[in-house]
């Protein structure tokens, strides 16, 4: 029986060998540029989504590749040459970068997920493929004390569902990135609590923002 990760990594892999990220082979096929972002794969309550059938027929029309060759890509051997860009699988490390880097942009997609270049490495503490596309941010400055100082490095997860009181980091799509307490999200908008009481709580529209992600882990 077909999983819902192999279906995934077959279109990752089949993205792969055209030298384009998700959001671009979508967009090669005529779907939403966000159809395939890691985002995507779960819905707001964790269940699963799978792509269609009709995505999946777009795809290998638009790269030129038969279902035998997708569904070659399912096969846990099956290779793929590294996305030039991309952070590489590397047993035990995942992508670092400072707050400062990440506000800049360019290194990550639509979902919030690691890409492009510039990426240090951080050994992980479990087993990075029980959490596929976590990476590592390393706090700068003193905004964030008590609970985070200049140094420490939090590790998120993006496209996790988040809950109330979840610590979470925010980009804002004009590149402000910070690390806060998850108060309240509404339909249009998400209230943020400042972990420094010096600096105040934050209400965003959730046009305003990128993308956010949990915090799963502190180097405390």
């Amino acid at each position: 029986m077909l999983s819902h990760g192999q279906i995934w990594e077959a279109l990752d892999r089949l993205a792969e060998r055209h030298e384009l990220t998700p959001s671009g082979l979508a967009r090669r096929a005529g779907l939403d540029p966000t159809s395939f972002n890691k985002s995507k794969r779960l819905s707001a309550d964790g269940r699963l989504r799978w792509p269609s059938t009709e995505s999946i027929a777009k795809v290998l029309d638009a790269t030129g590749a038969s279902m035998e060759q997708f569904m070659a890509f399912m096969r846990p051997d099956a290779g793929s040459e590294q996305q030039e860009g991309a952070f590489p699988q590397r047993g035990g490390s995942i992508p670092l970068l400072g707050f400062a880097q990440a506000g800049a942009g360019g290194f990550f997609d639509d979902g919030g997920f690691p890409a492009g270049q510039g990426w240090d490495v951080v050994e992980f503490p479990a087993a990075p493929a029980q959490k596929s596309g976590v990476y590592a941010l390393e706090v700068q400055g003193e905004s964030m004390m008590p609970l985070y100082r200049d140094g420490d490095v939090l590790i998120v997860e993006p496209g996790a569902q988040v809950r109330r009181n979840d610590r979470v980091v925010v980009r804002t799509n004009e590149g402000e990135v910070m690390a806060k307490v998850l108060l309240r999200q509404s339909p249009r908008s998400i209230e943020l609590m400042s972990l420094n009481p010096e600096h105040p709580n934050r209400i965003l529209e959730l046009s305003d923002v990128a993308w956010i992600a949990r915090i799963i882990w502190a180097s405390q």
